[in-house]
C-alpha cells in the first residue's frame, strides 16, 4: 500500500517530558501487548529518551533514532548513564544507520505522523526488524475531539479547533501540522510492509494538558481511567502491535 500524502504544514514532533502521565500509560499497554525481551530495542523517533527509559532494564542495548541532534544529545547524556548500553543514532529521514534484521523489538510513539515520507519510514523499520520481531507503535487518532498537533487555520489564532480532525482528509491535510489516522488505516499501512497485526486499540486520553490538578485527577479516575478504551472519541491515539513475517 503506497500512501505519499503529507500535510502542507508538516511540523516536527515534541517529545513527552519525564513527568507526563502518558509515559506510564504507554508502557503498561506495550508490556501487556507484546513480549519485552531480546537483545536490541530500537526507539524510532526517540526524542529526549523519556519513553525509551521505560525499557532500559529489559535489553542489552537500547538504540534511539531521531532527526534532531539536540534530542539525541539529551538521549545520550541521560540514558547513557542508566542503560547497560545505549546508542543515539541520527536518522536522516531516509535510511536508518542499522543493518538488516539487526533489531529484536521496535517501539515508536507519535512519530509516524511527522515524518516526511511515511512509506519510506515504515519500510526502514521493517528492514531493520528481524523476522519474528515485534513492533509497538502509536499514532494520533482521527476521532479524538481535538486535533492534537494543531493546525494553521486562516483567521483562527487558536489552533485546537474541536472536531477539525473529523473533516475530510483533503481539508485536514491542507492545514494540519501532522498526519492523523483511523485505526484501519495504520493497520493497513503496517500490513503493506510485511507486518502482521497482533493487536490494536485506542489509547485513552491521558489528560496531561489539563493543568488544574483537581479536574485532571477526577477525569483520570473516571472517564479516562483505563489505559485502553473501546470508545474512539475518548482516545488521543491508536496503538498497534505487529510482528514481522518470520519468512521475510
Amino acid at each position: 500500500m503506497i500512501r505519499m500524502n503529507r500535510p502542507q504544514h508538516l511540523a516536527g514532533g515534541k517529545p513527552a517530558s519525564s513527568q507526563d502521565f502518558i509515559l506510564a500509560r504507554r508502557e503498561r499497554i506495550v508490556r501487556g501487548a507484546m513480549p519485552i525481551d531480546g537483545r536490541v530495542l530500537l526507539d524510532f523517533g526517540c526524542g529526549n529518551g523519556a519513553q525509551t527509559a521505560s525499557f532500559l532494564d529489559d535489553f542489552d542495548l537500547v538504540v534511539g533514532a531521531d532527526v534532531s541532534d539536540g534530542y539525541l544529545e539529551h538521549f545520550a547524556r541521560t540514558l547513557g548513564a542508566q542503560a547497560k548500553a545505549a546508542s543515539a543514532l541520527r536518522y536522516d529521514g531516509l535510511t536508518l544507520p542499522l543493518a538488516d534484521a539487526s533489531v529484536d523489538r521496535v517501539v515508536s510513539f507519535e512519530v509516524l505522523e511527522h515524518v516526511e515520507d511515511e512509506t519510506r519510514a515504515l519500510a526502514e523499520i521493517a528492514r531493520v526488524l528481524r523476522p519474528g520481531g515485534h513492533l509497538a507503535m502509536s499514532v494520533p487518532n482521527r476521532w479524538w475531539i481535538f486535533e492534537t498537533h494543531g493546525a494553521d487555520l486562516p483567521l483562527l489564532p487558536w489552533n485546537r479547533v474541536p472536531f477539525f480532525s473529523w473533516l475530510p482528509k483533503g481539508i485536514h491535510d491542507r492545514y494540519a501540522r501532522a498526519r492523523i489516522y483511523r485505526r484501519r488505516e495504520i493497520e493497513a499501512l503496517l500490513r503493506g510492509h510485511g507486518l502482521r497485526i497482533e493487536d490494536s486499540a485506542y489509547i485513552t486520553a491521558p489528560m496531561d494538558v489539563v493543568r488544574w490538578t483537581p479536574l485532571r485527577d477526577l477525569l483520570r479516575a473516571t472517564v479516562f481511567g483505563s489505559d485502553r478504551t473501546p470508545v474512539p472519541f475518548l482516545a488521543t491515539a491508536v496503538f498497534v502491535h505487529a510482528v514481522k513475517d518470520p519468512d521475510q
